[in-house]
Formats: C-alpha cells, sequence, structure tokens
C-alpha cells in the first residue's frame, strides 16, 4: 500500500503531465474498490453520492462534517489510488475556519480537496467577491503546511446556483489562480465552446464535472479543449440508483424479476475487491 506522501505526490503528477485523465466519484468502500479494478489512476469522493446512500437530498448542511470525513476516511483507505475530497464550503463562512476543513480532510488520507465560494443560504447562494478569494487563500495556506502533498480545487459556483454569469465565473477562477489554487473549477458549464473559453483564461488545471455538462463530449474532446481533469459528481450514484428503481418497479408493477440478467456475476465483483485493493 502506497503512503499517503507517495500517493499525494502521484496524484500531483496526474495533474502535470500531458492530457487529461478521469477521475470517478465513488461514494463507499465498494464503489472505490470497483474503480481501481478496472484501471482509473484517483478517485474523488461526491458529496450527491454520500447524501444517497445515507437516504437524503444533496444539500447545503445535509450531510454533517463529521459524516463528510469518515466517508473520505473509507474511501481513502479503501484503495492505493489518491483520493481527492469534496469538503464542501468547509462548513464555515469565515476564511481561517473553512479552511480548517482542508487540514481535517487530509487526517482522514485524502490528498486532495476543493473549497467551494457557495453560503448554503437560498438567499444569498455565492459568498462575496473579496471573502471568496480570502477563504481560497487561507485554504491555501493551510494546505501548503501540511507535511503530505496536497492539491486545493478552488470552486466558482455561481453558474449551479443562480448566477449564469461566466465573466464573473471566470473572474473568480483567475483571483483563486493568484491566490494560489492547483486546481480550477466551474462547474456546470456545459458545452466545449464554453469549456474552451474557461480553459483558455486561467493557468492552472481546470476540472470539469460532466454531470452538468454535455455527455456527448469525449475525454479527447475535452483535453483538446484544454481540461485537465474529468470528474462526473453524483452521476455514478443516480445511475447505479436508476438501475435498483427500475428492477424494484419491475417487482412491485410486474411481479416479473427479468432484472436479474442484468446483474453483476457474484464471481466478477468477488475478482473486483480483490484487484481494487
Amino acid at each position: 500500500m502506497r503512503t499517503q506522501a507517495e500517493k499525494g505526490a502521484a496524484f500531483r503528477r496526474l495533474h502535470e503531465r500531458p492530457g487529461a485523465f478521469i477521475i470517478p466519484n465513488p461514494w463507499d468502500a465498494g464503489t472505490a474498490r470497483i474503480l481501481a479494478s478496472l484501471g482509473f489512476e484517483a478517485l474523488a469522493t461526491t458529496s450527491l453520492g454520500l447524501a444517497n446512500s445515507l437516504g437524503r437530498p444533496d444539500g447545503a448542511g445535509v450531510v454533517s462534517r463529521d459524516e463528510v470525513l469518515e466517508n473520505c476516511r473509507v474511501i481513502a483507505a479503501a484503495t492505493d489510488l489518491p483520493v481527492n475530497a469534496d469538503l464542501e464550503n468547509g462548513y464555515a463562512d469565515e476564511p481561517k475556519a473553512a479552511a480548517e476543513m482542508i487540514r481535517l480532510g487530509a487526517e482522514t488520507g485524502i490528498v486532495g480537496g476543493s473549497i467551494e465560494d457557495t453560503t448554503g443560504e437560498p438567499d444569498k447562494p455565492i459568498y462575496d467577491f473579496n471573502l471568496a478569494v480570502e477563504r481560497v487563500q487561507a485554504a491555501v495556506e493551510v494546505a501548503r503546511a501540511l507535511p503530505v502533498p496536497f492539491v486545493l480545487t478552488a470552486r466558482a459556483d455561481g453558474l449551479l446556483h443562480g448566477r449564469p454569469d461566466l465573466d464573473d465565473a471566470i473572474r473568480r477562477l483567475q483571483a483563486f489562480e493568484k491566490a494560489g489554487a492547483d486546481v480550477l473549477y466551474a462547474p456546470g458549464v456545459r458545452d466545449l465552446t464554453t469549456i474552451r473559453t474557461v480553459a483558455s483564461s486561467v493557468g492552472k488545471p481546470l476540472n470539469v464535472v460532466m454531470s452538468a455538462a454535455d455527455p456527448a463530449l469525449t475525454l479527447a474532446q475535452l483535453a483538446e479543449a484544454g481540461v485537465k481533469r474529468i470528474s462526473v459528481g453524483g452521476a455514478l450514484s443516480r445511475l447505479a440508483l436508476a438501475a435498483f428503481i427500475k428492477g424494484a418497479r419491475e417487482m412491485k408493477d410486474q411481479g416479473a424479476f427479468t432484472w436479474v440478467r442484468d446483474t453483476v456475476p457474484s464471481r466478477d465483483l468477488k475478482g473486483m475487491w480483490r484487484s481494487g485493493t
């Protein structure tokens, strides 16, 4: 098993090499091991996937800080792969208090994490520009002081929260880059033209989440547009639940079980559990 420092160095190298890479989002140890067995090089947690697994809707404050950290610990320990974590908005407004989530996250074994500019308040969902930048600056200071390499991602979430202003998103990403963030991320960009515009406006690696982008886009197209890292958010969780609901409805409405034909053979799962560690 690689040490956390070795995982951190490997994660940083993924962001430095040419081209783009896919970082899928498991929500527990089992899904993490499946993804590892398939050959992915890094994993990322998902707030929506975690909320779904707990029987809750995704949203600010729905999952507690301790629950997020425990999920980070479980997924980081499940495989030999580097793990990047969705750390929400740090569970605090004040910059130093929010940045403390970076330190706590690193203690679970993750080697990357994101800080959002979302407030969790419906009437004012996005932090003011200056406060958002100060929060990233504080997170950078904590990340740089860690004993292991840590990739800090700064998110501009306005496109997902009622602020469809691409110029504002780019302005924030540029400020976050200047503040020292390692990766930049504006969830909500959908088409290739917009993605190319964002990528060409910043100098640090750009993360694009495919749960909000045009699903017809490919890894090759995104790499050509300047994207470095491609995640899927809670989409794999929703895919798994879609199959679960389809099978359950067939049983309830038709008294039928044809969905069993589509299940993964137990022997294949056993192999994934072994090879994913």
